[in-house]
């Protein structure tokens, strides 16, 4: 029997996730007492059967021994891994903010920023033994939806998922980039005071980077790269590479090098592009 836990942080799509599994033919059951793990197990077809269960904060012991204690054994009795789905503190506040929902941990008579952040360290024995850590918060719900396919579906080689990010090192570093490139060093658009207001999806600030050699050279040299080490990374059953381009703000050079790269090679491979830095 295959059994998937999804596991996470409140707000931070444990549900999606949860859905994406049942399209995929997988018996789901949400909520799942934490002491009735190992019953579960007792109670289902383990013939060519796959289950995938969610775990959160309510039902959960508060010694993280037993947790730990329960994953082994579930893992030594049948094929079981963990997902575990997450977002940056700042952008649950904010998705609880617009919901208004309460947070499972808000009866304990704290703020909601102190409920996310025990949740965090309640959670900690679950997240250490993920098989994948998925981070969502830049992530659209159609874009969470093809991480999973992609992870779960145990794609052929072709089908490597090639993530390209842009950010901006003003504001954040990606928690979940594979391969991270600074492009601070290009001619930057900002300073051009008729550009400064366009993003690197702008044919402007396009025009202008490609007025200079060395922004050139570099996405080549940054494609020659991966052309030479993609065969090695699907070869070693990687479903998707994440590769993060970052320049000060953001919203030109790192944009415009992740759209040039992405178009080089969505011939070849299933493409996603995040900007994390253009709303």
């Amino acid at each position: 029997m295959k059994l998937i836990i999804i596991s996470g942080r409140s707000g931070s799509g444990k549900t999606i996730a949860l859905h994406v599994l049942e399209d995929l033919g997988y018996n789901c059951i949400d909520g799942v007492p934490f002491a009735l793990l190992e019953q579960l197990l007792e109670h289902v077809d383990a013939k060519n059967n796959k289950v995938a269960i969610s775990l959160d904060i309510r039902n959960l012991p508060c010694d993280p021994l037993k947790i730990a204690n329960v994953l082994q054994a579930l893992q030594n009795k049948v094929d079981c891994e963990i997902i575990y789905i997450d977002a940056d503190s700042n952008e649950l506040i904010r998705r609880y903010s617009e919901t208004r929902r309460l947070h499972p941990l808000s009866k304990q008579r704290m703020s909601l920023s102190q409920a996310i952040e025990l949740e965090n360290k309640l959670l900690k024995p679950i997240k250490e033994n993920a098989s994948l850590i998925i981070d969502t918060t830049t992530l659209s719900i159609h874009n969470l939806n093809e991480r999973l396919k992609i992870y779960l579906q145990g794609n052929s080689k072709s089908k490597l998922l090639l993530i390209f990010q842009s950010f901006g090192f003003k504001y954040m570093h990606p928690k979940d980039a594979d391969y991270m490139f600074d492009v601070r060093f290009l001619p930057n658009p900002h300073w051009q005071e008729n550009l400064r207001k366009y993003t690197g999806l702008d044919t402007c600030i396009e025009d202008y980077l490609n007025a200079f050699p060395i922004v050139k050279q570099s996405i080549n040299q940054i494609e020659n790269l991966f052309q030479s080490w993609l065969v090695h990374l699907e070869n070693n059953n990687r479903h998707y590479v994440t590769i993060a381009i970052g320049c000060t703000g953001g919203k030109h050079r790192s944009v415009y090098v992740t759209e040039q790269l992405a178009k080089r090679f969505k011939s070849h491979y299933p493409v996603q592009i995040e900007h994390k830095c253009l709303k």
